[in-house]
């Protein structure tokens, strides 16, 4: 795990319907700005080989843990996950309490219905333009691999079980063989998600493709091409939906920021620097 150049500026910032998101500035650029969104049971922590990286080091980064994850606010009555608009409004609380202007989103994995949600209540003008990276935007089974059986007993109230499920999936998480370092870190932020947040996130629609087809801002597709969560259908169809989008494929698993952190640094750079012309 590469240690990020310097530590951010941590705050936080109250929602409409009242929770505290924890939120992180890596510092100012010149470049664009982009806005990291994690995945499922993760955290802003994810992105630890983004928010150093010298290949990034031109553009002003914020990362930040969504609702139930992370330092964020935890509640565990459902309803918190289940509206489209508590997420839209919070994407938005974080957008504005960061004094972003124009940021890149750059969603991971359940970050896809996230950024959907956003589009769907303010629509894109405010925003630069959209990184989806093994993101999802779709329910149809044949976008997806064979970890949702594991990610459902990650929602499993006995612990034992639990903590097994997580130790699997965030191996599945990956192709090849990663550090242990890397691997016990994301193990540890997992956990942190209490098994009730989990379990919310699952069964709500995903009904994006209206709103998708009708973006004019630049748009990438970043996708594993063994990614054994979010099959790579879905980066296919994302593309082929979203007007001018550009489809980067990468030979790994379900995490290419992580997995080929050089390559898609590379590629996320050029990406933004095209943005900002």
């Amino acid at each position: 795990m590469s240690a990020p150049l310097s530590l951010p500026r941590s705050f936080t910032a109250t929602t409409a319907d009242q929770l505290s998101i924890h939120i992180q500035d890596w510092g100012s650029g010149e470049g664009p700005e982009m806005l990291f969104i994690h995945g499922f049971s993760h955290c802003g922590l994810a992105w630890m080989r983004q928010v150093g990286a010298p290949a990034l080091s031109g553009f002003r980064k914020v990362t930040y843990d969504f609702r139930g994850h992370g330092g964020s606010d935890k509640p565990l009555d459902a309803h918190f996950y289940k509206e489209p608009e508590r997420w839209a409004d919070e994407l938005a609380t974080v957008i504005a309490a960061s004094g972003l202007k124009r940021p890149i989103l750059v969603g991971w994995s359940y970050a896809g219905r996230i950024i959907g949600d956003y589009l769907k209540v303010h629509g894109h003008a405010g925003i630069g333009g959209i990184v989806f990276v093994d993101a999802a935007t779709a329910n149809d089974r044949a976008f997806y691999g064979t970890c949702n059986r594991l990610m459902r007993q990650m929602c499993s109230a006995d612990l034992a079980q639990n903590i097994d499920a997580t130790r699997a999936f965030v191996r599945r998480c990956f192709a090849g063989e990663q550090p242990q370092e890397l691997l016990e870190t994301l193990v540890a932020l997992n956990m942190v998600v209490p098994a009730q947040v989990r379990a919310a996130l699952f069964d709500r629609p995903a009904d994006y493709e209206d709103v998708l087809r009708r973006l004019d801002i630049p748009v990438l597709v970043m996708q594993g091409e063994q990614d054994d969560v979010v099959a790579p259908a879905m980066a296919h169809h994302i593309a082929q939906i979203v007007p001018a989008a550009r489809l980067a494929l990468f030979p790994v698993g379900h995490a290419p920021f992580l997995e080929a952190p050089d390559a898609f640094n590379t590629i996320l750079a050029d990406f933004a620097r095209g943005v900002a012309t």
